[in-house]
């Protein structure tokens, strides 16, 4: 699959941000930086923390519209509210742990607690999805972590079966 195809879904996790009460900038930040990359966002939407909410989005935006990449900005933390990686482990096949511990790594040269995050990467179908935290910083710092080796994951997941040494 050529990246230039490879649709992209931005969905914001904030009860704030789903009652108008705070602007969406993790999301817009997310969705410039995947365009930079050459993603196509088709999809983006701000929810409530709400557990059948997040897993019915992801659910549909990878089996009805059929994205190759989803990331998720918010409901990473520790708060009664943050429910993203119990509905990201209820949805997805499989985890790839090494995307989640990236992040965190880097994370961790800025700020303690990024030791709370909880973030999850994972794969559903021919789709990855990623949590990242809720922040628009946080955003920025954790996607330019993963952004290296986003293209080369999607391009697996739709079929390519070329080597994966890098020269």
């Amino acid at each position: 699959m050529d990246i230039q195809e490879a649709k992209a879904g931005v969905l914001t996790i904030s009860d704030k941000g789903s009652r108008g009460e705070r602007q969406d900038q993790s999301g817009v930040i997310a969705a410039e930086i995947l365009e930079q990359q050459e993603f196509i966002i088709t999809n983006r939407k701000i929810i409530p923390d709400n557990l059948k909410q997040i897993k019915e989005t992801l659910i549909e935006w990878v089996e009805k519209d059929e994205l190759s990449l989803i990331v998720t900005s918010g409901g990473t933390g520790l708060s009664p509210t943050d429910v993203t990686p119990q509905a990201m482990l209820e949805v997805i096949d499989y985890q790839v742990p090494g995307i989640a511990e990236a992040m965190r790594t880097e994370s961790l040269k800025t700020t303690p607690h990024a030791m709370l995050s909880r973030a999850v990467a994972g794969v559903r179908g021919n789709c990855l999805i990623i949590n990242l935290p809720g922040s628009p910083k946080g955003v920025k710092e954790n996607l330019s972590t993963v952004l290296p080796a986003l293209k080369h994951a999607v391009s697996k997941l739709n079929g390519d079966i070329s080597d994966c040494a890098i020269q």
